[in-house]
């Protein structure tokens, strides 16, 4: 079963600059237009926004994509 994630949790997740880290600030269980694209969500695989700690980048990413920061 994939985790699970809530709002306010602190998450990280790779991306093609490396290892990035941020907070989630919403999570979407239906489909939703972001920055042009139709993401897809369902309550059992939903996406989530997470602004990035550094630059406060806004992305959005399914939950098999991230991890729990310890």
């Amino acid at each position: 079963m994939a985790s699970t994630f809530k709002i306010g949790d602190h998450v990280t997740w790779n991306s093609e600059a490396g290892e990035v880290s941020g907070t989630i600030i919403a999570v979407h269980t239906s489909n939703f237009d972001y920055k042009g694209y139709t993401h897809h969500a369902t309550p059992s695989e939903p996406q989530y926004e997470i602004k990035s700690d550094k630059t406060s980048h806004i992305a959005a990413h399914k939950g098999s994509a991230l991890r729990h920061d310890k």
